[in-house]
């Protein structure tokens, strides 16, 4: 019987890191980053803000948040999310979950 393939690309990247404790670190971070990034994009986009307008408002340039919306960024700091969060009139809310179970190779 042929072996199944999958779509999953969280099955798919967690086969690739296997069971190595540093390349499911590099993983995670990368989600991380991925997550905060795509975040800050979709705040800015909901309050109808271009990266300079918001930078204005945040007290930065434009290019800072290009780089903050880069998936591949790693310096997102707990300040600055706090002042994008204040000009889009939200608030940060820092949680800590369980790992996903998903990441678990299939």
């Amino acid at each position: 019987m042929p072996k199944k393939t999958t779509t999953d690309a969280a099955k798919i990247l967690a086969d690739i890191a296997g069971h190595d404790p540093k390349r499911r670190q590099a993983f995670e971070e990368a989600v991380a980053n991925r997550e905060v990034a795509q975040r800050i994009y979709e705040l800015r986009e909901q309050a109808g803000l271009s990266q300079t307008e918001l930078a204005k408002r945040v007290g930065t340039t434009q290019s800072v948040i290009s780089r903050l919306e880069d998936a591949d960024y790693e310096g997102h700091s707990l300040a600055m999310l706090n002042r994008i969060a204040a000009a889009v009139e939200r608030r940060v809310e820092i949680r800590f979950l369980p790992r996903r179970r998903r990441l678990q190779p299939a």
